[in-house]
C-alpha cells in the first residue's frame, strides 16, 4: 500500500511538472512574438521618422522650400516628371541641402554603428569611439595631413591620415588599459581620457603652427558640422560606411556569442583575438569616415546603441541596422536644429549632440558605478 502510495505520488508530481511545461511553452512562445513585435515597431518608427525628418530638413532653411518642391527635385533628379517652377529651389536642394543630407545619414550611421560594435567586443555600455580615443586619434591624422599633405594622394591624404592614427589610438587604449587578459570599464575610460589627451595637445600643436587657412579648417572641423558638405564627399564617405556596416553585419552573430565571456565564446569556435581585432579595425575605419569630413561629432555612439538596446534588445543581428537607422536619425534632426535655431547662422552640430551626449554618459556612468559598488 506504502510503494502504491509513493507510485501515485511521483505520478502526480510528474503530471505537475508536465502540467506547468505544457503552460510555459506558449508563454514563452508569446514573450517571443512580443519581441520580434516591438522590434518590427521600433524599426517601422526609425523608417517613419527617418523619411519625415529628411523630408523636413530639405524643407525648412534661409530659403523655405515646400514638401511638395522637395519631392519633384528629387524626381528630377532621377529622371521623373519636369521638377520645381523655382530654379532656385533647385539648385538650393541638389548643390547645397542634399548633400549635406546624404552626408549627415551616412556620418550618422557609421558613428552609431562604431559605437554599439564598441559596446558589444568590450562588454560595456560606457565604451564610444570618441571616449576611448578613436575620435581624438583620428582628429591627430587629420589636422597634420590638413597642414602638411592637404592635397597629397589625389586629395584623400585627410580620411587616409584619420584613419591610421584612429586605428594606432584605439590600440593603444586597448592595449594599456589591459590588466590581467581584461580591459575594466572604468580603466578603459581613464585610458581614454588620457590617451584623447595626449592626441588634443598634437591636434593644437597642429593648429598653433597651422597657416591661416588650415587652421580654420581645424578649429572649425573640430567642433563638428556638415557645412560645405559636396557629392565628391558623400562618395567618399559612403563607400567606407558601407563597406564598414556590412562588415559589422557580417560579424554581429559572433559578437552575440562574445556576449557569454571568452571561454564560452573559445569554446563554441570563435577567434576572440580575431574578432576583437576585425571589431577594432571597423569602429576606427567607420569613426575616422565620419571625422574626415563632419569633424568631431561626439556622443552618437554612445547614445543611439543604449536607447536602441534597451528598446529592441542586445542581439547584434538586429541592433547593428536599428544603429545605423538611429543614428541617421538622430544627426539628421541635430543638424535641422543647428541650422535653424538662431536665424541666419550655421552652429556647429556637434554642440547639440554634446548637450544631449553629456548627460546620457553621466547617467550610465553613475549607474554602472552603483551596480559594481553593490555588487
Amino acid at each position: 500500500m506504502k510503494i502504491r502510495s509513493n507510485y501515485v505520488a511521483r505520478k502526480e508530481h510528474s503530471s505537475t511538472v508536465s502540467g506547468e511545461n505544457t503552460l510555459a511553452e506558449p508563454i514563452q512562445g508569446a514573450g517571443i512574438e512580443r519581441r520580434r513585435a516591438r522590434r518590427v515597431l521600433v524599426f517601422v518608427i526609425l523608417l517613419v521618422g527617418l523619411c519625415l525628418s529628411l523630408l523636413f530638413s530639405a524643407a525648412v532653411g534661409q530659403y523655405h522650400i515646400s514638401v511638395g518642391d522637395v519631392l519633384r527635385a528629387v524626381g528630377l533628379g532621377f529622371g521623373i516628371g519636369e521638377g520645381p517652377n523655382d530654379p532656385v529651389a533647385v539648385s538650393t536642394l541638389w548643390q547645397i541641402r542634399f548633400p549635406r543630407i546624404v552626408l549627415g545619414i551616412f556620418v550618422g550611421t557609421a558613428l552609431a554603428v562604431a559605437g554599439t560594435v564598441m559596446q558589444s567586443v568590450f562588454s560595456n555600455p560606457l565604451a564610444e569611439p570618441g571616449i576611448i580615443g578613436v575620435s581624438s586619434g583620428a582628429s591627430v591624422g587629420a589636422s597634420l595631413a590638413m597642414v602638411l599633405a592637404p592635397a597629397a594622394l589625389g586629395g584623400f591624404s585627410v580620411p587616409a591620415a584619420a584613419f591610421i592614427s584612429g586605428l594606432v589610438a584605439v590600440m593603444a587604449v586597448y592595449a594599456l588599459s589591459r590588466q590581467g587578459g581584461r580591459a575594466e570599464v572604468l580603466t578603459l575610460v581613464l585610458t581614454g581620457i588620457a590617451v584623447s589627451a595626449v592626441c588634443t595637445a598634437i591636434t593644437s600643436m597642429a593648429t598653433y603652427v597651422a597657416p591661416t587657412t588650415a587652421r580654420d579648417q581645424i578649429v572649425f572641423w573640430q567642433m563638428g558640422s556638415l557645412n560645405a558638405a559636396t557629392w565628391t564627399h558623400v562618395g567618399t564617405v559612403g563607400i567606407v560606411v558601407v563597406i564598414g556596416v556590412c562588415w559589422a553585419v557580417a560579424i554581429a552573430r559572433r559578437l552575440d556569442t562574445l556576449a557569454l565571456g571568452e571561454r564560452a565564446a573559445g569554446h563554441v569556435g570563435v577567434n576572440v583575438p580575431a574578432l576583437r581585432a576585425h571589431a577594432i579595425v571597423i569602429c576606427a575605419l567607420l569613426t575616422a569616415a565620419a571625422v574626415a569630413y563632419a569633424g568631431v561629432i561626439a556622443f552618437v555612439g554612445l547614445i543611439v546603441p543604449h536607447v536602441l538596446r534597451l528598446a529592441i534588445g542586445p542581439l547584434n543581428r538586429f541592433l547593428i541596422p536599428a544603429a545605423a537607422l538611429g543614428g541617421a536619425l538622430l544627426l539628421t534632426l541635430s543638424d535641422v536644429t543647428a541650422r535653424n535655431l538662431i536665424p541666419f547662422a550655421d552652429l556647429p552640430i556637434g554642440i547639440f549632440t554634446a548637450l544631449v551626449g553629456g548627460p546620457t554618459f553621466f547617467i550610465l556612468l553613475r549607474t554602472k558605478l552603483h551596480v559594481g559598488g553593490a555588487r
